[in-house]
């Protein structure tokens, strides 16, 4: 909605929260795409879903992340108040506490592979909490945590008519590799998006994950993807080590960053370079990445 702004916002909480009516509102630095965020004073943050696609996001949200937070060593981003739609705004929204801290980027970490082991044991950690009825996977998360075969079709439509600059054999011996199993153990929780702008580090070290809008219960394999997204060589290795992964779990991983990259690329070859070039590394460090580890076998 191109309509959310910071007088949208004003009326909002002066409608419906006007104790906190006097504190500044201004736009987080990074806001993502499903929602649109704002400070709310120097504590609180305002989140409202930018389309009817992620509205359910909110009740799960308001749910889910306090009984998360009191299971978890790194703060998360939890929730002080739930907003509710009026005549201007037609979506649920929420209050949440603010965390302190930096959005990921290569050049704020001090050590790239104590991230690696740090971002592995919070992931360990999250995956150990009671799932009893927690949200399965499906269509609110994008399946994340679900069945990656359910991205076949869409996956196979982005490497096909990009012959002319991908291995496309390559890739869809990865993507078949992919296919070929599935998550036999109990479900565990998953984030869903485990990437750069939905981790804050302080002092250079991992500080809390926000952004917890496809969360689920399923496979883990999902948010591992940033493993080829982030990180290099060594501290891939580290963060595969940290969180235990079996093999048959490491292909999916990569099947879900393989599938993520080709998509966003074969969208934006044509139209948006920038962005189509970052899904390209990604998409030669993937094939690098699994040729090595082929010829090592």
């Amino acid at each position: 909605m191109d309509t959310i702004n910071i007088d949208l916002v004003k009326r909002l909480i002066n409608e419906q929260f006007p104790k906190w009516g006097n504190l500044e509102i201004k736009p987080v630095k990074v806001s993502g795409h499903d929602n649109r965020t704002f400070h709310l004073g120097d504590h609180m943050s305002v989140r409202l879903p930018s389309s009817e696609h992620y509205v359910a996001q909110v009740n799960k949200e308001q749910k889910w992340l306090p009984k998360l937070a009191k299971e978890l060593s790194l703060p998360i981003q939890t929730p002080i108040a739930k907003g509710q739609p009026n005549n201007e705004y037609p979506f649920p929204w929420s209050v949440n506490k603010w965390i302190e801290g930096e959005t990921l980027t290569p050049i704020n970490i001090k050590d790239i592979n104590q991230f690696a082991r740090d971002l592995g044991a919070f992931l360990i950690e999250f995956q150990s909490i009671d799932t009893t009825g927690g949200p399965v996977a499906g269509t609110h998360n994008f399946y994340r945590g679900g069945d990656i075969a359910v991205y076949d079709k869409q996956c196979r439509e982005a490497i096909d008519p990009n012959k002319d600059t991908l291995n496309t054999v390559l890739l869809l011996e990865m993507w078949n590799l992919a296919l070929e199993s599935k998550w036999s153990k109990d479900p565990v929780w998953v984030h869903g998006d485990i990437a750069p702008g939905n981790i804050l580090v302080k002092e250079g070290k991992l500080n809390a994950i926000i952004d917890f809008g496809v969360l689920g219960i399923g496979d883990p394999a999902c948010d591992a993807a940033m493993a080829w997204t982030f990180f290099d060589d060594n501290s891939r290795k580290i963060f595969k080590n940290a969180l235990n992964m079996d093999e048959e779990t490491w292909n999916r991983a990569r099947g879900w960053a393989l599938w993520k990259a080709l998509i966003t690329y074969n969208w934006n070859r044509n139209s948006n370079k920038t962005i189509a070039e970052e899904a390209y590394r990604v998409i030669n460090i993937i094939q690098k990445d699994y040729e090595k580890e082929k010829n090592k076998n």
